[in-house]
């Protein structure tokens, strides 16, 4: 007879976004597997983090804008008096409210079992480093912070730290189960293909803003959103394999399959590929991530294998969307350029969401900075020497986006 596992205390960075609501979905209807200890979000959404606050009850609320600091604090209190006259379940201690970047990384190495990095882009860093530096168990979403940290961020973790939350880094995870490693033939990431699937080249520069943020199976924030139509996240995502696992970039490769039901694969040496299908749902890696190595029953609905479908596999048009070549080259130059990679496409996102550049010229854009990187030197061996090649990548990335 196997026992119940026990209660976890989880911090959620990133409460209000995509991967912190539906985490807090999971504990809403697991209250006997998780409590939540902390929650930190941006601060833009006072209203929806009050509600947070006053349903799940944390002892902390950290925002990063320390100008949001007395709207949150009001919408928490007014949030708990709601509460206090039966309009809502809630809890009837106010939580502490901090503010500041230095305030969620204090989160992150909060007392608890798992911290679950949620936040979007390279924000993530400070707070991975400082959950690993606590020795806490690390969810983590937030694939930008492993990416610009690279051997900064691996070598703090200790083996099993880091637990993978990306819907294909939990798949891997989930496969490498199967076998041993020196078993293992190679890696295969799944891609939907995003909205532009099959679009010649030259079509890609008719591309609006609406069109690229118009994702075909998943919902996501508006970067991932852009980074899926690129196949910048691709990219990402095999840099992250790469950093995670220990592969060489050699042995991970990319198809295009968009159903989005397998979620990756792992080919093992005699032939068998092993694969994780589910639907297109960031549940089951949410909580598979603050629960591992347990599962969480119901996460979310399972396949209905009692009606017809049909799964599709194809190469990827290197040609059209060059991204995920470029990524490698990233990788293999090694120190900084990954980061350089990574925080010159998120400025570009951000033109590109304004209407200053066309589509193509995102990764054109990024192509040229990667190109512009001085790759001769050590690289980055402090958190301070990765924030000057991000800042550098960023500001060259809006003098070529005039």
């Amino acid at each position: 007879m196997t026992s119940e596992p026990a209660p976890r205390d989880v911090v959620i960075l990133g409460s209000t976004g995509s991967i912190g609501t539906q985490a807090l979905d999971i504990v809403r209807r697991n209250r006997d597997r998780f409590h939540v200890a902390a929650l930190a979000a941006g601060g833009g959404n006072p209203g929806p983090l009050a509600r947070q606050a006053a349903e799940f009850g944390p002892r902390v609320v950290a925002v990063a804008d320390e100008g949001a600091a007395d709207a949150v604090t009001e919408a928490i209190k007014a949030e708990f008096s709601r509460t206090d006259r039966g309009e809502s379940p809630g809890h009837d201690r106010l939580p502490r409210v901090m503010a500041g970047e230095d305030a969620v990384c204090e989160l992150a190495a909060y007392p608890c079992d798992v911290v679950l990095n949620g936040v979007t882009g390279a924000a993530g860093l400070r707070a991975t480093l400082s959950a690993l530096d606590a020795g806490r168990t690390l969810a983590l979403a937030n694939k930008e912070s492993l990416i610009i940290g690279g051997p900064l961020v691996t070598s703090r973790a200790r083996p099993g730290q880091i637990v993978p939350v990306d819907s294909e880094h939990s798949t891997i995870a989930q496969c490498l189960r199967a076998g041993r490693r020196d078993e293992v033939k190679r890696l295969v990431l799944t891609a939907s293909g995003g909205p532009f699937r099959g679009w010649p080249g030259e079509r890609l520069a008719e591309v609006t803003p609406e069109q690229a943020l118009a994702h075909p199976t998943w919902s996501m924030g508006p970067l991932v959103t852009v980074n899926s139509a690129t196949l910048v996240n691709k990219g990402l995502e095999v840099i992250e394999a790469h950093l995670l696992f220990g592969f060489g970039l050699d042995h991970i490769d990319v198809v295009v399959h968009p159903q989005s039901i397998v979620h990756s694969m792992v080919e093992f040496a005699d032939g068998a590929t092993i694969i994780q299908a589910s639907p297109p749902d960031m549940r089951i890696p949410i909580a598979l991530g603050m629960a591992w190595p347990e599962r969480v029953a119901d996460a979310a609905p399972g396949l209905d294998w009692t009606t017809a479908a049909s799964w599709t596999f194809e190469p990827l048009d290197s040609a059209a969307f060059p991204a995920v070549e470029l990524a490698r080259e990233a990788a293999r130059a090694g120190g900084t350029a990954p980061a350089v990679y990574n925080g010159a496409n998120e400025e570009c996102v951000a033109a590109f969401l304004e209407g200053t550049i066309s589509f193509p010229r995102i990764v054109d854009t990024v192509s040229r900075i990667v190109s512009e990187h001085d790759t001769s030197g050590a690289g980055a061996t402090t958190l301070a020497d990765v924030l000057a090649v991000d800042a550098w990548a960023r500001t060259r990335a809006r003098e070529l986006n005039r």
